[in-house]
């Protein structure tokens, strides 16, 4: 028998210490595999799940991730709230390198991507007006404390792995989007085609190729030693900020997320 999670995070391998003694399952899903072992713990009181969105070791590339499956096992295990940690790129000057951004919209700039559990068999429009739970959203920015936390804010999602040239990153600034990323969709939604209440949580790794730093001189070239570099610095603090919100969350979804899924899905 596997184990129960009412809550899930998704994100990097570092935050395997959110437990102490967890359960590892690999479950099987009509999607194929997941991105790696699930691990099920203990966090302030509730049963939470942990899945590694690029594997145990960084192996699998953000258009490559099986989001279908990643979010189906979750589920499947009873998940009902999902949150997304996720490195992101500074497209503005006041958000700088290790601020966190609780996501409130997204822009999909991705191609090719499996992004529906429909598939052809029925036709369903799914309300994804707001992408983001707005209840785990601000349970998120309740717990911040002295964290650098923005409430709101707009990510671009790009194809990748590649990261952004100048005249895209100075492209993505006039739009008055907020910072760059490469795996928010479609992961946030399939979780609303799921009926599962999403927030995204990103931490600035970098101001992206283009923007301006704070001092107004323009970003140096974006390197993948710097992002590791600075997700590395910022796990604890990561870890410690859902290890506040996590136990805050309401024992109901009282959002609305699950009413604006899919019927058909949600229901399985």
């Amino acid at each position: 028998m596997e184990p129960y999670a009412e809550i899930a995070v998704i994100g990097g391998s570092g935050l395997y210490r959110l437990f102490e003694d967890p359960v590892v399952v690999t479950p099987e899903t009509p999607y194929g595999e997941v991105s790696g072992p699930i691990t099920v713990g203990d966090l302030g009181g509730r049963a939470v799940a942990f899945l590694p969105r690029h594997g145990v070791d960084h192996q699998i590339a953000p258009d490559r991730i099986n989001s279908r499956a990643n979010l189906w096992a979750l589920r499947a295990l009873g998940a009902r709230r999902v949150i997304g940690p996720c490195a992101v790129g500074s497209l503005q000057p006041d958000l700088v390198p290790g601020d966190f951004v609780v996501l409130d919209q997204l822009v999909d700039r991705t191609w090719g991507r499996a992004d529906t559990f429909a598939d052809g068999k029925q036709v369903d429009h799914v309300a994804f007006a707001d992408p983001y739970c707005p209840e785990i959203a601000a349970t998120i920015h309740g717990a911040a404390g002295d964290d650098r936390v923005r409430p709101t804010g707009t990510v671009v999602v790009i194809q990748g792995p590649r990261f952004s040239t100048r005249a895209e990153s100075r492209w993505f600034r006039a739009a008055g989007w907020h910072v760059v990323n490469m795996t928010q969709y479609p992961e946030a939604y399939l979780a609303r085609e799921l009926g599962l209440c999403y927030a995204g949580l990103a931490l600035v790794t970098d101001h992206d190729s283009g923007a301006e730093d704070t001092d107004g001189t323009v970003g140096g070239a974006v390197t993948m030693e710097g992002v590791m570099a600075v997700l590395a610095d910022n796990v604890a603090r990561t870890r410690g900020l859902l290890a506040r919100a996590i136990p805050a969350l309401p024992a109901l979804p009282g959002c609305g997320c699950a009413a604006g899924g899919s019927a058909s899905l949600a229901a399985r």
